[in-house]
Formats: C-alpha cells, sequence, structure tokens
C-alpha cells in the first residue's frame, strides 16, 4: 500500500517492502526523512546552481524516500539492506525516477571519494554507525555537507561522541516534530579510532570461532534464543539441502556441519555484512566444507527454487527497521513452504509471547512444539504432500 510524502512541495508515492506484508499501517517514510529532505534540496539547489553536477551520497534510506526526493541527481545509495534495496528500486520507479545516474553500494563496499553532500539516516547499530562515520572520514573534505537526523530519543551525549571520534566537533538541534539534525564539522588531521571489524570471538563449548562485521546482531556472544535452538538442531543427512535462514553469522550452520559435513548448506541472509560474516565463519572453521555451501542475499527465499530443500532452520526476526512486525517472519514461513519438498521440514527458535505457532499452524496445517525454557520454544512444521 502506498502512501503519500508530502515534504517540500514535494508529492511522492512511497510503499514498505515487501509490497506484500500484511501491516498497511506502516509508512514507508518518517520525520527524520522530513528533515533531511528539507536541508538537501537547497543545498542540492545551490551546488546546482554553481554549475557543478554534484555528487550525493545517502546511507541508510530505508525505502527511498530521500533517493526519490532528490529526483535524477548523481547519487550513491549505500545499504546493508537487500530489502532496502528493492524498495528503493520499486519507489524510484513508481515515481517516474530512472536508475540511470544512480550507483548501488553494499555495506561492504568503498565510498566515492569527495561527496559533495552526504545524507544520513541514523542506523539503530551503533557499531555499524562508527563504521560508516569511519568510511566516511576517509573521503570527505571541508566541503563536504553532512545531514544527518534522527528521531530525539535515539541522539544523546555517547551518540554525538562517536560523530566526535570520527567526522569532528558535532552538536544536536533542538527537537523537531519529535527528531533532531546532528550537526557534524568535518575536522582534517583528527586522530581517528581503528576500528576492529571484523571481529572473532568463540562460540561457548563448541571450539568454534565466529566472525562479525559491524552490522550483525549478536556481535560478540550469541543471543539467548540461538543458545537454546543449538541445543535443539535437527540431526541431518549426508546429501540433505539444508537452510539457514536469516543465517546472521553462520552460528547454525556451524553446528549442522559440525554433525554432517556431507550435507548440502544454504546460508541466506538480507544482510550483506551478515552473509559476509557467515561465510568467513564458515572459511575459518570448515574450510573443506566451503565448496558444498551456498552464501546468498536474499529478500526471504525469493531467490530458491520450489521443492528444494529437506529442512529450513530459522530464528526469525519480529521488528523491520524500528517497527515490530511479524510480517516479516510470516513471508518467511510462506516462502519455507514453497521451498520445502513434500516431508520437508521448518524448525525454528520463537519468543514465547509471539504468535508463531498459529501462523506455522495457518501456513503448514500443522505445527508441533519439541522443547521449551521460560523464554523460547521450538516449534517444527511439515510440508505435507
Amino acid at each position: 500500500m502506498n502512501t503519500l510524502f508530502t515534504c517540500a512541495d514535494l508529492e511522492l508515492q512511497l510503499a514498505r517492502w515487501p509490497l506484500q506484508q500484511p501491516n498497511h499501517s506502516l509508512q514507508a517514510w518518517d520525520a527524520a526523512d522530513e528533515l533531511l529532505v528539507e536541508r538537501a534540496l537547497p543545498a542540492l539547489q545551490q551546488l546546482t546552481t554553481a554549475g557543478n553536477t554534484p555528487r550525493i551520497l545517502i546511507l541508510n534510506d530505508s525505502f527511498g524516500a530521500l533517493s526519490c526526493a532528490l529526483g535524477n541527481s548523481q547519487q550513491f545509495l549505500v545499504q546493508d539492506s537487500y530489502i532496502a534495496q528493492q524498495a528503493c528500486r520499486h519507489n524510484r520507479q513508481q515515481n517516474g525516477l530512472t536508475l540511470a545516474g544512480t550507483t548501488e553500494l553494499t555495506s561492504l563496499d568503498s565510498l566515492p571519494a569527495a561527496p559533495d553532500l552526504v545524507l544520513l539516516k541514523l542506523p539503530a547499530n551503533h557499531s555499524y554507525l562508527a563504521w560508516q562515520l569511519a568510511a566516511l572520514s576517509k573521503v570527505m573534505t571541508a566541503d563536504t555537507l553532512l545531514l544527518v537526523a534522527a528521531k530525539a530519543k535515539d541522539i544523546h551525549r555517547n551518540l554525538l561522541a562517536i560523530f566526535s571520534q570520527y567526522i569532528g566537533p558535532t552538536t544536536a538541534s533542538l527537537t523537531l516534530r519529535k527528531c533532531r539534525y546532528i550537526d557534524s564539522q568535518w575536522q582534517p588531521g583528527l586522530l581517528r579510532p581503528l576500528l576492529p571489524y571484523p571481529t572473532r570471538w568463540p562460540l561457548p563449548e563448541t571450539g568454534f570461532t565466529l566472525v562479525n562485521h559491524a552490522n550483525v546482531f549478536a556481535r560478540d556472544k550469541p543471543d539467548i534464543g540461538a543458545r537454546f535452538f543449538l541445543q535443539h538442531l535437527p540431526k541431518v543427512s549426508a546429501g540433505q539441502h539444508i537452510i539457514d535462514l536469516g543465517c546472521g553469522n553462520g552460528m547454525l550452520s556451524l553446528q549442522i556441519l559440525a554433525q554432517q559435513t556431507a550435507c548440502q548448506l544454504l546460508l541466506t541472509d538480507e544482510s550483506y555484512m551478515a552473509v559476509a560474516s557467515a561465510r568467513l565463519s564458515v572459511a575459518e572453521n570448515f574450510p573443506d566444507a566451503l565448496a558444498q555451501c551456498q552464501f546468498v542475499v536474499d529478500d526471504c527465499l525469493s531467490r530458491q527454487a520450489d521443492a528444494s530443500a529437506d529442512w529450513v532452520l530459522c530464528n526469525p526476526p519480529f521488528h523491520q527497521q524500528a517497527a515490530v512486525t511479524t510480517h516479516i517472519a510470516s513471508q518467511m514461513f510462506y516462502d519455507a513452504k514453497r521451498v520445502l519438498k513434500p516431508g520437508g521440514k521448518i524448525r525454528i527458535v520463537a519468543n514465547r509471547h509471539l504468535p508463531y505457532r498459529q501462523q506455522l499452524a495457518k501456513c503448514f496445517g500443522n505445527c508441533r512444539q519439541l522443547a521449551a525454557n521460560p523464554k523460547f520454544i521450538i516449534l517444527e512444521s511439515t510440508k505435507r504432500s
């Protein structure tokens, strides 16, 4: 469902991605997008009037509001999220904008040198923010205009300190529409901290080493749901095709490979940094198994063939950006049903309060609980013939 983004004399039709998600009340932009557009458009006009072809760098544009608002200018779009990329492409197309002057970059690509204008939506992960600011500090010049906006509740002293460490003197504006601007002045010669990413840390009681890029969930220890899931993974057979859906750093796949190195593994996530981390984790723990592993950035399982897998393993998320929602899990379940062979199974770990048992039962016609603790449950459904 489209929402109308009206700002600075603009009217844009914007949709969240994926398009079929059931919660149509979530709009595809926020007040921080509005603030950034209100400052960016006059700056772009001034740069264009001066006879330049300004180079615009946009980071973390969740659904394309910023990219669409700046039209067909020369843009470099940096996203860690494959879903955000798809949303931006779709929304530019439905607003009559081409991708001719747009360069799509992932979170692991080098940034373009000497951008004239940088728009930064604040990521939730401060480690990833530091990663992005460190990268920006290497390409910015004294003439680069950096525009940053975020919800006021997310801006605090520690956050401003990160900007000061990597960019230079930083202040925050007064609150406007429950958001604030962050004003950070690039300072040449600043002694900037070195970043440790990708980091490595041991997975307790396994002997494995996990590798994590800056924007991967559970960057220094497994979350408690994943630890519980590790105790209840299925026994797989040689030759079976296993999908680690939402693979993160590959923790579940390492445990599967430990019991059966002759299986075929697909590790997939919508985060470029997650898939890169998973590849490194497998390479460092099971280098001989790399040949039978695939690493794919995907929107759930949209790029996978029907009836091709024996198992789908998943620790589904229950949020998209800052919005709490179960539609991603629902999409994962229906994609898994399509991709599983008849008789194939999906096994998940879930917070007890989430309605995933009902969703699995509705999707597969069956669902059984295999284990539980005070916070989590292990659920399994089978694809019937």
